[in-house]
């Protein structure tokens, strides 16, 4: 056997011990230094991959919120970081031809496309700026759309008549409690946009807010056509997203197909989106990837020290006989590393429990579906992260391991 093989070989036995060593110190009961260690990764680990779910949910949310809706439709080209600032994005025309053909496929409970517009108000203390949403309220059901209800609309959308907007103007408009509050209107007032003769009736105020990173946004659900009226965006039928819902997957190759240059956002939180390069989310991400360095690698490299400090008498042992300071620099950073390997698989665990969880508070509690998203990529990153801490806390104890004199050892 050739020099280069039998290092070779003696590396791989030198790695299979430390593994061997670990897992039989986890499996007795004096093992309490390295099941902290275990503890503190894990616990790292499960906050990083928890907080990175909903970094990844807030950078690739695009679409309006919606009850039983199951496709968005929505520009590639858009904005995805907030609903109020994408407003001016790149917008979807033909959108009532396109509506009706798709509620005419049996596969199609409903289809509505939606115009984000922030529209100045004039009200006692000063114009107020609301965020103005138009769709085709459907005939067939009643969904919620960012928390207001669509069906004190009426049905359709009476002033889009063959093409032209000429029809019945209903004047309708749904508001949530922040419109309400700001504008200072109850059910049956009249709300007058700045720049335009038309009037719009309050026909209900929502119990539902509608919240982003800075508070509740006052929103106004109005029909689409009206909405394309006041702010001139009947040039071309536009609107910002189309939203579908349906019980047949096979509905998607269809959308994929109606626009170029769009994405099809699935209502399931694992979808291919593409993450944005908002500094809400990767400021989230970057701040839980340096917690999590900081808290893994002071947990291991302290317990992982006391416990090279407690096993001088092995470590001077396998000296004495023989087992070079290479190979014990080998044999401690192999445990060092497994150990965090072992706190990152459960803290992946636990971080998969926590984005559930994340999920069901904000779907109880705000009405939000998915707001932390589960990407097979972040367990992976768990486990990276994991494999990182233990390599930056291996030089402690490694230090500590060669400061052990073998004929100290043997005389006691």
């Amino acid at each position: 056997m050739t020099t280069v093989g039998r290092r070779l070989r003696r590396g791989v036995a030198v790695l299979g011990l430390g593994v061997r060593r670990l897992l039989g110190k986890l499996a007795t009961r004096d093992s309490t230094r390295l099941l902290f260690s275990v503890t503190g990764v894990a616990v790292a680990i499960m906050l990083m991959t928890t907080v990175s779910g909903v970094a990844v949910g807030l950078a690739s949310q695009s679409a309006v919120q919606s009850d039983n809706v199951d496709y968005w439709v929505v520009p590639e080209g858009g904005s995805v970081d907030t609903i109020a600032v994408s407003t001016d994005g790149p917008k979807l025309g033909d959108t009532h031809r396109l509506t009706t053909e798709l509620t005419q496929d049996d596969r199609v409970a409903y289809a509505t496309p939606v115009l984000l517009q922030v529209v100045p108000v004039p009200s006692a203390d000063g114009p107020q700026y609301v965020l103005f949403l138009g769709v085709v309220p459907p005939r067939n059901a009643t969904p919620t759309i960012a928390g207001l209800p669509t069906a004190p609309l009426t049905p359709g959308d009476p002033h889009y008549t063959a093409g032209q907007y000429n029809g019945t103007w209903t004047g309708e408009v749904v508001v949530n409690p922040a419109a309400a509050n700001v504008l200072n209107v109850t059910p049956g007032e009249s709300v007058a946009p700045r720049g335009t003769d038309r009037n719009f009736s309050v026909v209900a105020v929502s119990d539902e807010q509608f919240t982003t990173g800075v508070g509740a946004t006052p929103v106004a659900l109005v029909h689409l056509s009206e909405l394309q009226s006041i702010t001139g965006a009947t040039t071309g039928d536009a609107a910002d997203q189309l939203l579908v819902s349906t019980n047949d997957a096979g509905v998607q190759q269809r959308l994929e197909g109606l626009y170029p240059n769009t994405a099809v956002v699935t209502r399931s939180g694992i979808a291919a989106q593409q993450v944005s390069t908002s500094s809400l989310p990767a400021a989230m991400g970057v701040a839980a990837l340096l917690i999590s360095l900081v808290v893994g690698v002071l947990f291991t490299a302290t317990m992982m020290g006391l416990e090279v400090t407690n096993d001088r008498e092995t470590l001077g042992t396998l000296t004495a006989l023989g087992y070079s300071a290479r190979s014990l620099t080998v044999l401690v950073a192999t445990e060092t590393v497994c150990l965090a390997v072992v706190g990152g698989v459960l803290g992946v665990g636990l971080g998969v429990l926590g984005i559930v969880a994340v999920n069901h508070l904000a779907a109880a509690a705000f009405g939000v579906q998915s707001l932390a998203i589960l990407r097979p990529a972040l367990l992976l990153y768990g486990i990276g992260v994991a494999v990182l801490i233990g390599v930056l806390a291996t030089p402690y104890p490694v230090w500590l391991s060669r400061r052990t004199n073998p004929l100290t050892v043997i005389r006691r």
